[in-house]
């Protein structure tokens, strides 16, 4: 496993609730793996602490790296280790260019104009248009994700945490954005893919269930699907959009006896 979490528990900033409960996962490097649940369930609280953010600190457990114990690292030294997190929210910094944005979190500072480009080039965008552009209001927020996500590609991680990359997107750049994270992955790198949305968790391989800060089920994707609509009462939703025709993953019967385990609990 490239990441790995063992009885991980995060509580509030007064310790006086559990966002997160024991939770514990691994993460298969060159994988996309989403962490799937609905609002307010943990997810974002997770992803902030794996990237080692001073406020979201364990209190019990431990996560490893490449099978390195970072639990105590802070987020500079994973950042050198591999580990970057693309915000639900991207920055937007007056003045300053997409090139020099970009540049910034490069390890490699040679070539940094021809690096921008190919990172620009991963998720869709023009060089030629954006390069000496500057991240400001005359961005829109689908091209700020963009190249949010171009900057994070930049750093050649190992593994990059992706936390509700399509958050305000309409449907023709949701689909863009999937056919982007297929690219990443051609470069041997791991996404850690934070979503509440159904169909778009649906591009990864496997995946962990959070409800309420408890992980329910880690597995291969469809089947984490599975368990989610199956908490959330969404049958007749399951069964048009996820599992018909030629993508069917189950069969009816299948389908209805995890419903109905659901329902017995």
């Amino acid at each position: 496993m490239l990441l790995e979490l063992k009885n991980v528990t995060i509580p509030t900033f007064d310790q006086k609730c559990l966002i997160v409960n024991d939770v514990s996962f691994g993460v298969k490097e060159k994988s996309i793996h989403a962490v799937i649940g609905p609002n307010g369930s943990g997810k974002s609280t997770l992803a902030y602490s794996i990237m080692g953010l001073s406020t979201y600190k364990i209190s019990k457990g431990k996560i490893f790296f490449d099978g390195q114990d970072i639990t105590d690292l802070n987020v500079t030294e994973r950042a050198k280790l591999g580990i970057t997190l693309a915000w639900q929210e991207p920055a937007r910094i007056d003045g300053l260019s997409v090139l020099k944005y970009l540049s910034l979190g490069m390890r490699d500072k040679t070539n940094i104009k021809e690096q921008a480009i190919e990172a620009l080039k991963t998720v869709n965008m023009k060089p030629e248009k954006y390069l000496d552009r500057f991240i400001d209001e005359s961005l829109s927020g689908g091209e700020r994700k963009r190249i949010e996500l171009a900057a994070t590609i930049a750093m050649r991680p190992r593994l990059i945490i992706l936390d509700e990359p399509t958050a305000g997107l309409d449907l023709i750049v949701i689909e863009d954005f999937l056919n982007i994270f297929n690219k990443i992955r051609a470069l041997d790198m791991t996404i850690l893919l934070i979503t509440h949305r159904e169909d778009i968790g649906m591009i990864a391989d496997y995946g962990t269930l959070l409800w309420g800060g408890d992980d329910i089920l880690t597995d291969n994707f469809a089947e984490v699907m599975l368990r989610y609509c199956a908490k959330a009462g969404l049958k007749a939703y399951c069964k048009r959009t996820l599992f018909q025709g030629d993508n069917a993953c189950f069969g009816e019967d299948y389908i209805d006896k995890i419903f109905q385990e659901e329902q017995s609990k």
